[in-house]
């Protein structure tokens, strides 16, 4: 389980390395490019579109970055305080901007009522998750915090299970782009609350590690 931990934390460090990256590509302004060239002008060029856009890509990289830190009590053994920050920089980050923007930006998702529905679901599950953590940790209830938190990054790294979810179906089993896109809207974040779940009540003892 340790090497395996760290193989995980590994690939997700280098896949937030790669969002910083293509993050980096929507600074500055200038136009619809990229994803945002698959909205209509009248989307990109919302002024609440837009400001939730760039809330989201530019905390949601953060939080995916310092959350996979926290489960590896290595770095914190002797400084438990910068734990509690990083902990904190998660939390607040998720909670006052990237959860709130995530909810808006679904509300503008392509693919109709199930997509956007899929992705204003999650962003209301991510919130009340990683909201409910840090409810366990003000009442110090260490072991339901940790429990909470992984379920909170779970959703926090369906970024990942999306894009990875969505080369499988559409390369293995060759299925439609819509019928790809609706399917991973919510397999990416249901699905890895499922391992997480498996995760918790198998291995006992992994959950404590976050605190």
């Amino acid at each position: 389980m340790r090497y395996a931990g760290w193989i995980v934390g590994l690939a997700v460090l280098i896949y937030c390395g790669i969002m910083w990256q293509k993050t980096s590509l929507y600074f500055p302004f200038n136009g619809p490019k990229h994803f945002l060239s698959t909205k209509t002008d009248a989307v990109v060029y919302n002024p609440v579109f837009l400001t939730a856009f760039y809330g989201h890509i530019s905390t949601s990289s953060l939080v995916m970055t310092v959350g996979i830190l926290q489960f590896f009590p290595q770095l914190w053994s002797r400084h438990s305080t910068w734990h509690r920050r990083v902990g904190q920089v998660y939390i607040f980050f998720i909670l006052l901007v990237a959860a709130p923007t995530g909810l808006v930006l679904g509300y503008y998702a392509n693919g109709g009522l199930p997509a956007k529905a899929g992705f204003m679901l999650q962003s209301t599950v991510w919130w009340l998750l990683t909201f409910w953590a840090f409810k366990q940790a003000k009442r110090r209830q260490w072991q339901l915090h940790g429990q909470w938190m992984l379920r909170s990054y779970a959703v926090t790294v369906a970024a990942i299970s999306l894009r990875s979810w969505s080369y499988l179906m559409f390369y293995g089993f060759h299925t439609k782009p819509i019928e790809t896109y609706v399917t991973v809207t919510w397999l990416s974040w249901v699905g890895n609350l499922i391992i997480a779940e498996i995760m918790i009540q198998i291995f006992p003892h992994f959950h404590t590690t976050t605190t």
